[in-house]
């Protein structure tokens, strides 16, 4: 409930490295998302500190980052924000910044992609279900005809 969600904007700084595990399908990829400012001084755009994230991906969006993310896109991921900090060697402090992505995508203000729904897997069908019968019903028939038959026969009599 009280998770930290978050939406980065950045290039793919890893190749995504998939693997299939007994929960299922999982990538793993990471992200380089770098601020840029505007320097008064030099007149133009200057780049800032980068933040490097690991992208968590799983299940379907796992496959579908194997099948379309590479090196150097501009992608923008969504997911929830974990920050580790372990001690390595004994004495080392490590920190990684990892997102467990919810939604992954191609950045479209920096360059243009083409949609493919993801085939669903074959296995068992699922059971169909009837369609819902959706249509409004009619009014009860009136001794006359049905009330919109009326109103066309009140209109073509002269």
């Amino acid at each position: 409930m009280n998770e930290t969600i978050v939406c980065v904007v950045g290039n793919v700084a890893t190749q995504p490295v998939y693997r299939e595990l007994a929960a299922g399908p999982s990538a793993r990829f990471r992200v380089a998302v770098t601020a840029r400012y505007w320097d008064r001084e030099k007149n133009a755009w200057t780049d800032g500190h980068t933040n490097f994230f690991t992208v968590w991906a799983n299940r379907q969006l796992a496959v579908n980052v194997a099948a379309c993310v590479e090196v150097g896109q501009p992608v923008v991921v969504q997911g929830r924000l974990k920050v580790r900090t372990e001690t390595r060697e004994g004495q080392q402090q490590w920190a990684s910044a990892d997102i467990d992505a919810v939604a992954i995508g191609h950045d479209l203000s920096r360059g243009t992609a083409l949609f493919q729904r993801a085939a669903k897997p074959e296995g068992t069908p699922a059971a169909a279900r009837p369609e819902p019968n959706w249509e409004t019903p009619r009014p009860a028939d009136t001794e006359h005809g049905h009330p919109e038959q009326q109103a066309r026969e009140a209109v073509t009599v002269t």
